[in-house]
């Protein structure tokens, strides 16, 4: 079961940390099969390879940053992979030339003016249509968990908002943003959306914006609901559970084994508790429907897909990262951290450089991440000539 990822960035002035509106400018040093425009000129959007392997995964993100990196240095400017951007403007971006993107800041006015927000997207290979509907209701409610492992939003316009991803609550107050519901079929799905786009609500069915759904254009089911992640190590551990909560949904199904109660009211209250605390706080386990330890719920998870994991040779990297993310804590408490002992200007600078993959906090060079980088070197391999999207 192959994977695939899209990673959206910030791009910055370097020197002051301010978001600046030159994504054009830097697309135009790069390979465009890669990179590609996003709704406001200061983001850029990568798509990686199509990965049998989370280490071919891994090298794909890492060369993938490098080279963005070295796009935007030659022009004075950084990029940073995070929720928000902790110095973020209080005014509007400045969107991307292009019709579509344009009839959304007509039509959305402050929600997309304020979409200065970056996001990591996991696209995993399904079937078909009705199968990847199918599967939704048994991977949702542990989507959550992988949102507060990716939380990297504390800071918004200068300030700490509080939660550890307050990009999940500026991405919620769009109309389809948020937990998916019960589907009985793709039919069911995509006449739903369909209802949508006729009532005006949504233009296309790309504006979908699900924590989970089917691809628009691609046979995978998609990941949404996290952020971006400072870390490459961050994404590839998301990969892996994301992957591994497919496999095991699709073994559950073809068991006849897949049941939904149809209760889903409280997956909104689950990802908000998991955008206010991250790991660093109480989530909502799945198992119970009620408060327990982040680590609880994330070692939970990984017991729960362990079966998976070991099938697609990858519980001990993913075990490895999960447990070295919950002794460093969320890049969110890392950047508080940083903004504390200095000033927000030191919390980007760190950013930039954990985005280009340096590692300026020793106190989190844990031994287990220092081995995990090791093996997902070792096992790079390498990924089909196929780009995610083409």
């Amino acid at each position: 079961m192959r994977i695939g990822v899209e990673e959206e960035f910030h791009i910055l002035e370097a020197e002051s940390g301010l978001l600046v509106p030159r994504a054009e400018a830097v697309l135009g040093r790069l390979p465009g099969r890669t990179f590609t425009t996003e709704l406001h000129q200061s983001t850029v959007e990568s798509n990686s390879g199509v990965h049998a392997s989370l280490g071919g995964l891994y090298a794909d993100l890492a060369g993938t940053r490098r080279r963005l990196d070295a796009a935007a240095s030659s022009l004075g400017l950084g990029v940073v992979a995070a929720g928000t951007a902790p110095l973020a403007p209080a005014v509007s971006g400045h969107p991307t030339a292009d019709a579509r993107y344009h009839h959304m800041v007509e039509e959305y006015r402050r929600v997309a003016d304020e979409q200065l927000i970056c996001g990591a997207q996991v696209h995993v290979d399904i079937p078909d249509r009705d199968t990847a509907v199918s599967v939704l209701c048994a991977v949702s409610p542990w989507l959550p968990a992988l949102l507060a492992l990716s939380a990297s939003s504390p800071f918004w316009q200068g300030s700490d908002t509080g939660y550890a991803s307050w990009r999940t609550l500026l991405w919620q107050r769009w109309p389809t943003a948020g937990p998916v519901g019960c589907f009985g079929s793709a039919a069911e799905y995509d006449a739903a959306v369909g209802d949508l786009v006729r009532a005006g609500v949504i233009s296309d069915p790309g504006m979908i914006y699900y924590d989970v759904r089917p691809s628009a254009h691609l046979r995978t089911l998609e990941l949404r609901i996290c952020d971006a992640c400072p870390r490459v190590e961050t994404v590839v551990l998301v990969a892996g559970l994301f992957r591994a909560l497919v496999a095991e949904a699709l073994e559950l199904r073809a068991a006849g084994a897949a049941r939904c109660d149809g209760r889903h009211e409280w997956l909104r209250g689950a990802s908000w508790r998991a955008a206010r605390s991250g790991l660093e706080g109480a989530l909502v386990d799945p198992r119970t429907h009620r408060e327990a330890p982040a680590a609880d719920v994330v070692r939970g998870l990984l017991a729960r897909l362990r079966p998976a994991l070991e099938a697609h040779g990858d519980w001990e990297t993913v075990s490895d990262l999960a447990e070295a993310a919950l002794a460093e804590g969320s890049a969110a408490e890392r950047m508080r951290r940083k903004a504390s002992d200095e000033d927000l200007l030191a919390c980007t600078d760190l950013l930039i450089a954990e985005t280009r993959g340096e590692r300026r906090d020793r106190r989190a060079a844990s031994v287990a991440r220092r081995k995990v980088r090791r093996s997902l070197t070792g096992r790079a391999g390498s990924g089909t000539p196929e780009v995610l999207g083409s």
